[in-house]
């Protein structure tokens, strides 16, 4: 059976979300998913506000969607983001990467390298860290915009993680049909979500078909050109406003 994960998911238990989990549950089930994979902020969290997050993610919880408590953590100067799903105690704030994805690994947890070209984080990157990481973001809706990252997707192929798609999702702005099908056998539970993930049975979709098929690669030249005339678009927007 294959489900659709949408992942990197932000409620208003984030600094920076907008959204209920009860609302994000009833949003994204709308659109045809049937997994959500939180990751709230670790700036401002604490090992209770896990046990939080965690409570109302099961409450949120429907027969037609799992919402999946986890954490996006960041390194002391913001630049590289880690998250993480399972059964993993909170680790902190501002902890070092190589700390956290080690800390994660003993306990037993699942991690994805964030939105790798923001702030370039890539180029902080120690070919160590790919051990420990399941999967590293080749698009994020936020900071890729509307076509899949090149340098990201570079970065992916060297150490051989799984290619993933996350919305980044905060506000409206960023949804997108961008998820991770995954080949499910098993009742949808987290468990099963995140043994999936480890045997690396999930691959990335727009629109329904594979990032890496042969039909979003013959359109990638349109979708980098249509990004980049929106981003040149929105710079404009920009300056407009700050002239008003």
């Amino acid at each position: 059976m294959t489900v659709l994960a949408a992942c990197h998911v932000h409620s208003n238990l984030s600094y920076d979300g907008s959204y209920t989990l009860e609302a994000l549950s009833d949003k994204f089930s709308r659109a045809g998913y049937r997994v959500v994979l939180m990751t709230e902020h670790d700036r401002g969290f604490s090992p209770e506000r896990l046990c939080q997050l965690r409570q109302l993610c099961d409450a949120a919880s429907t027969r037609d969607l799992l919402m999946i408590p986890g954490i996006e953590y960041s390194d002391a100067s913001n630049q590289v983001h880690i998250l993480v799903w399972g059964d993993v105690p909170f680790l902190g704030e501002n902890l070092p990467t190589g700390e956290t994805l080690r800390k994660v690994k003993e306990a037993g947890g699942v991690a994805v390298l964030a939105h790798p070209f923001r702030r370039n984080a890539w180029q902080c990157f120690e070919p160590n860290w790919g051990e420990a990481l399941a999967g590293i973001e080749v698009w994020n809706r936020k900071y890729d915009g509307w076509a899949p990252n090149r340098i990201a997707q570079d970065l992916q192929r060297s150490v051989g993680a799984i290619p993933f798609v996350g919305l980044d999702f905060h506000t409206q702005r960023q949804f997108f049909p961008l998820a991770m099908a995954m080949d499910i056998d098993s009742t949808v539970t987290e468990r099963a979500v995140l043994n999936c993930i480890r045997a690396r049975r999930v691959n990335p979709r727009v629109f329904g078909l594979e990032v890496e098929g042969q039909l979003v690669r013959h359109a990638l030249p349109i979708l980098e050109a249509a990004e980049a005339s929106r981003k040149k678009a929105a710079r404009a927007s920009r300056k407009m406003k700050l002239r008003v």
